[in-house]
């Protein structure tokens, strides 16, 4: 998917999270979102998304040469983060039949081939909510890495996971990322060293006000 910022900017009642940011994310590339703990990097993404409306300036996306509307963005993203949650109730293999019918595995990717990828064969009948931290951070990033859509935002895709699981990830989003826009919002170099763009939040906050 191809996403042409313009001139963006989101706010809170009077406070300017970022503004006048005008970027072009293109199908292939991996751009870093950066800066420090509070700086606006999780609310880029979600603006990003569709999921918050800009204040100001535009976003237009492009999926094989066609225009998308922004209401119709989520059904070719994937998204992985802390704060998104997932249905504890249900078994794993029950959650992955449910989130499955409405974002299709990528071609080639099995049910049970993606519960052998994530190591957790033992626990397919299993409530998710009786997994641990590390084994649900692992299931929402591979439910993403392995979606099929070409759009495919991270926000701080390590946290919770051991050395391990980091390596896990680091294997994981290189075989899945080719081919797809990739924003991943991080302040642990680990987990953008593959990027090759950068976007410092911090640089859209300097932005005189003109209200």
């Amino acid at each position: 998917m191809h996403i042409d910022a313009t001139g963006l900017g989101k706010r809170f009642q009077r406070d300017w999270i970022f503004r006048g940011l005008t970027r072009a994310f293109v199908p292939g590339s991996a751009t870093a979102v950066l800066g420090p703990n509070g700086a606006g990097k999780s609310t880029l993404l979600n603006t990003i998304s569709g999921q918050l409306l800009p204040t100001e300036g535009n976003l237009l996306y492009t999926l094989a040469g066609r225009s998308v509307a922004v209401e119709d963005v989520p059904q070719h993203l994937a998204y992985a983060a802390p704060y998104l949650e997932l249905l504890e109730e249900l078994t794993l293999v029950e959650l992955l039949h449910f989130h499955t019918r409405f974002k299709a595995l990528r071609p080639g990717m099995s049910l049970d081939g993606l519960i052998d990828l994530m190591y957790l064969e033992k626990a397919r009948h299993r409530l998710v909510r009786e997994f641990s931290s590390g084994m649900k951070q692992r299931l929402k990033l591979a439910l993403a890495l392995y979606a099929q859509a070409p759009l495919l935002l991270l926000d701080e895709p390590t946290t919770n996971l051991d050395a391990t699981g980091v390596a896990w990830y680091q294997e994981h989003v290189q075989a899945t990322r080719q081919g797809r826009t990739l924003l991943l919002s991080s302040n642990v170099p680990a987990e953008y060293a593959f990027c090759d763009e950068q976007l410092l939040v911090t640089d859209f906050q300097r932005i005189p006000a003109k209200d």
